[in-house]
Protein backbone atom coordinates (compact mmCIF):
# COMPACT_ATOMS: atom_id res chain seq x y z
CA UNK A 1 0.00 0.00 0.00
CA UNK A 2 1.49 3.56 -1.07
CA UNK A 3 0.25 6.58 1.70
CA UNK A 4 0.63 10.01 0.01
CA UNK A 5 0.34 12.72 1.93
CA UNK A 6 -0.56 16.05 -0.28
CA UNK A 7 2.86 15.36 -2.55
CA UNK A 8 2.03 17.75 -4.64
CA UNK A 9 1.03 20.83 -2.91
CA UNK A 10 4.62 22.43 -2.88
CA UNK A 11 4.73 22.35 -7.06
CA UNK A 12 4.24 24.93 -9.62
CA UNK A 13 1.04 24.58 -12.08
CA UNK A 14 2.25 22.36 -14.54
CA UNK A 15 4.59 20.60 -12.93
CA UNK A 16 1.57 19.69 -10.76
CA UNK A 17 -0.61 18.42 -13.66
CA UNK A 18 2.53 16.43 -15.04
CA UNK A 19 2.84 14.63 -11.67
CA UNK A 20 -0.60 13.92 -11.42
CA UNK A 21 -0.77 11.96 -14.85
CA UNK A 22 2.43 10.20 -13.45
CA UNK A 23 0.96 9.22 -10.47
CA UNK A 24 -2.10 8.08 -11.74
CA UNK A 25 -0.21 6.23 -14.78
CA UNK A 26 1.52 4.15 -12.19
CA UNK A 27 -1.29 3.44 -10.13
CA UNK A 28 -3.04 1.50 -13.18
CA UNK A 29 0.34 0.18 -14.03
CA UNK A 30 0.94 -1.56 -10.31
CA UNK A 31 -2.36 -2.20 -9.62
CA UNK A 32 -2.01 -1.44 -5.98
CA UNK A 33 -4.16 0.42 -3.51
CA UNK A 34 -2.88 3.81 -3.18
CA UNK A 35 -4.25 6.31 -0.09
CA UNK A 36 -4.05 9.73 -0.85
CA UNK A 37 -4.92 12.92 0.95
CA UNK A 38 -5.20 16.57 -0.61
CA UNK A 39 -7.31 19.43 -0.05
CA UNK A 40 -7.45 19.92 -3.74
CA UNK A 41 -10.31 18.85 -4.78
CA UNK A 42 -9.19 18.39 -8.64
CA UNK A 43 -6.76 16.03 -7.64
CA UNK A 44 -9.36 13.90 -5.72
CA UNK A 45 -11.63 14.04 -9.11
CA UNK A 46 -9.05 13.18 -11.56
CA UNK A 47 -7.16 10.75 -9.77
CA UNK A 48 -9.55 8.85 -7.15
CA UNK A 49 -11.17 5.51 -7.82
CA UNK A 50 -13.29 6.53 -4.65
CA UNK A 51 -13.09 9.64 -2.48
CA UNK A 52 -13.93 9.63 1.00
CA UNK A 53 -14.68 13.64 1.66
CA UNK A 54 -14.25 14.62 5.65
CA UNK A 55 -14.65 17.36 7.93
CA UNK A 56 -13.37 18.03 11.20
CA UNK A 57 -12.35 14.01 11.13
CA UNK A 58 -15.73 13.27 10.67
CA UNK A 59 -16.60 10.73 7.12
CA UNK A 60 -19.34 13.09 5.42
CA UNK A 61 -19.43 10.82 2.18
CA UNK A 62 -17.96 7.83 0.52
CA UNK A 63 -18.58 6.80 -3.37
CA UNK A 64 -16.76 7.50 -7.02
CA UNK A 65 -15.83 10.73 -7.91
CA UNK A 66 -19.07 11.53 -10.20
CA UNK A 67 -21.38 10.29 -7.96
CA UNK A 68 -20.50 12.78 -5.13
CA UNK A 69 -20.12 15.66 -7.77
CA UNK A 70 -24.10 14.81 -9.05
CA UNK A 71 -25.59 13.08 -5.50
CA UNK A 72 -24.01 15.06 -2.90
CA UNK A 73 -24.97 13.93 0.48
CA UNK A 74 -25.00 17.09 2.40
CA UNK A 75 -24.67 21.00 1.79
CA UNK A 76 -21.26 20.18 3.34
CA UNK A 77 -19.92 17.95 0.09
CA UNK A 78 -22.03 19.79 -2.47
CA UNK A 79 -19.71 23.04 -1.81
CA UNK A 80 -16.73 21.17 -1.38
CA UNK A 81 -16.44 19.59 -5.12
CA UNK A 82 -16.71 21.70 -8.11
CA UNK A 83 -14.69 25.15 -8.92
CA UNK A 84 -15.96 27.66 -8.62
CA UNK A 85 -18.48 26.56 -5.89
CA UNK A 86 -22.28 25.48 -6.20
CA UNK A 87 -24.22 28.52 -5.02
CA UNK A 88 -26.72 28.14 -2.13
CA UNK A 89 -29.82 30.53 -1.34
CA UNK A 90 -32.12 29.76 1.04
CA UNK A 91 -36.10 30.14 1.10
CA UNK A 92 -39.34 28.74 0.78
CA UNK A 93 -41.30 26.67 -1.78
CA UNK A 94 -44.67 27.79 -2.83
CA UNK A 95 -47.36 26.00 -4.82
CA UNK A 96 -49.28 28.51 -6.66
CA UNK A 97 -50.33 27.01 -10.58
CA UNK A 98 -47.16 25.41 -10.22
CA UNK A 99 -44.04 24.94 -7.97
CA UNK A 100 -41.88 27.91 -7.19
CA UNK A 101 -38.87 28.48 -5.17
CA UNK A 102 -38.80 32.02 -3.53
CA UNK A 103 -35.60 33.24 -1.74
CA UNK A 104 -36.21 34.44 1.93
CA UNK A 105 -36.35 38.32 2.03
CA UNK A 106 -35.51 39.06 -1.51
CA UNK A 107 -38.12 39.23 -4.32
CA UNK A 108 -36.07 36.30 -6.32
CA UNK A 109 -38.19 33.45 -7.61
CA UNK A 110 -37.87 30.83 -9.94
CA UNK A 111 -40.27 28.45 -11.23
CA UNK A 112 -38.88 24.58 -10.68
CA UNK A 113 -41.24 22.58 -12.75
CA UNK A 114 -42.48 19.51 -13.21
CA UNK A 115 -38.75 17.98 -12.65
CA UNK A 116 -38.74 18.64 -8.88
CA UNK A 117 -42.21 18.01 -8.06
CA UNK A 118 -41.89 14.37 -7.01
CA UNK A 119 -38.71 15.42 -5.35
CA UNK A 120 -40.39 18.29 -2.86
CA UNK A 121 -43.61 16.72 -2.49
CA UNK A 122 -44.85 17.45 0.93
CA UNK A 123 -42.90 20.40 1.44
CA UNK A 124 -44.59 23.80 1.37
CA UNK A 125 -43.61 26.69 3.40
CA UNK A 126 -41.16 25.49 4.82
CA UNK A 127 -37.87 26.84 4.44
CA UNK A 128 -35.33 24.96 2.10
CA UNK A 129 -31.86 25.16 1.09
CA UNK A 130 -31.50 25.07 -2.64
CA UNK A 131 -28.10 24.89 -4.61
CA UNK A 132 -27.04 25.27 -8.40
CA UNK A 133 -23.37 24.74 -9.86
CA UNK A 134 -22.05 27.48 -11.32
CA UNK A 135 -21.84 25.15 -14.59
CA UNK A 136 -25.71 24.66 -14.79
CA UNK A 137 -26.63 28.43 -15.39
CA UNK A 138 -26.03 29.76 -18.97
CA UNK A 139 -27.12 33.21 -20.64
CA UNK A 140 -27.95 31.39 -23.92
CA UNK A 141 -30.18 28.22 -24.13
CA UNK A 142 -27.94 25.14 -24.53
CA UNK A 143 -28.90 22.65 -27.30
CA UNK A 144 -31.08 19.39 -25.40
CA UNK A 145 -31.74 21.47 -22.28
CA UNK A 146 -35.78 21.72 -22.12
CA UNK A 147 -36.13 22.36 -18.61
CA UNK A 148 -34.92 26.38 -17.85
CA UNK A 149 -35.84 29.00 -15.79
CA UNK A 150 -35.07 32.38 -16.85
CA UNK A 151 -34.25 35.56 -14.14
CA UNK A 152 -32.38 38.99 -14.27
CA UNK A 153 -28.79 39.08 -13.19
CA UNK A 154 -26.93 42.28 -12.53
CA UNK A 155 -23.02 40.71 -13.71
CA UNK A 156 -20.68 42.89 -11.52
CA UNK A 157 -17.02 41.06 -12.79
CA UNK A 158 -15.89 38.51 -15.78
CA UNK A 159 -13.37 36.38 -15.66
CA UNK A 160 -11.59 35.34 -18.87
CA UNK A 161 -10.10 32.47 -18.94
CA UNK A 162 -10.05 31.22 -22.41
CA UNK A 163 -11.80 28.32 -22.62
CA UNK A 164 -14.93 29.99 -21.01
CA UNK A 165 -15.73 33.19 -18.88
CA UNK A 166 -16.64 33.30 -15.35
CA UNK A 167 -18.55 35.72 -13.97
CA UNK A 168 -19.78 36.52 -10.36
CA UNK A 169 -23.60 37.68 -10.80
CA UNK A 170 -25.83 39.34 -8.65
CA UNK A 171 -29.70 38.71 -9.44
CA UNK A 172 -31.52 41.76 -10.16
CA UNK A 173 -34.31 40.59 -7.80
CA UNK A 174 -32.10 41.32 -5.06
CA UNK A 175 -30.54 37.43 -4.19
CA UNK A 176 -27.49 37.09 -2.72
CA UNK A 177 -24.27 36.41 -5.18
CA UNK A 178 -24.12 33.80 -7.07
CA UNK A 179 -21.18 32.81 -9.30
CA UNK A 180 -21.84 31.57 -13.34
CA UNK A 181 -19.07 30.54 -15.90
CA UNK A 182 -21.11 30.90 -19.22
CA UNK A 183 -19.31 30.62 -22.21
CA UNK A 184 -20.60 33.28 -24.15
CA UNK A 185 -20.40 37.18 -22.28
CA UNK A 186 -18.71 38.88 -24.13
CA UNK A 187 -15.30 41.31 -22.68
CA UNK A 188 -17.58 44.45 -22.87
CA UNK A 189 -20.47 42.84 -20.38
CA UNK A 190 -23.72 44.08 -20.21
CA UNK A 191 -24.64 45.80 -16.69
CA UNK A 192 -27.75 43.28 -16.39
CA UNK A 193 -28.54 39.91 -18.21
CA UNK A 194 -30.73 37.39 -18.53
CA UNK A 195 -29.78 33.94 -16.96
CA UNK A 196 -30.78 30.48 -17.40
CA UNK A 197 -31.29 27.64 -14.94
CA UNK A 198 -31.39 24.04 -15.77
CA UNK A 199 -33.94 23.35 -12.98
CA UNK A 200 -33.51 19.41 -13.05
CA UNK A 201 -29.88 20.33 -11.82
CA UNK A 202 -30.76 21.82 -9.14
CA UNK A 203 -30.06 20.34 -5.17
CA UNK A 204 -31.91 21.12 -2.11
CA UNK A 205 -31.06 20.52 1.38
CA UNK A 206 -32.57 20.83 5.12
CA UNK A 207 -31.54 23.73 5.99
CA UNK A 208 -31.56 22.44 9.80
CA UNK A 209 -28.99 18.81 8.73
CA UNK A 210 -27.75 20.07 6.07
CA UNK A 211 -28.73 16.93 4.68
CA UNK A 212 -29.89 16.46 1.43
CA UNK A 213 -33.33 16.29 0.50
Amino acid sequence: MFLFDEPLSNLDANLRVQMRTEISRLHHQLQTTMIYVTHDQIEAMSMGDRIVVMRDGVVQQVDTPLKIYHKPANRFVAGFIGSPTMNFLTGKIERNNGIRFRQEGTDFSVELGSANEERLKGITGGSVTMGIRPEHLYTHPPAGIPTLAKFKAGIEVVEPSGTRSSSISVPAEGASASRASPRKIPPWWERTHDMLLDVSKIHFFDPATDVTL
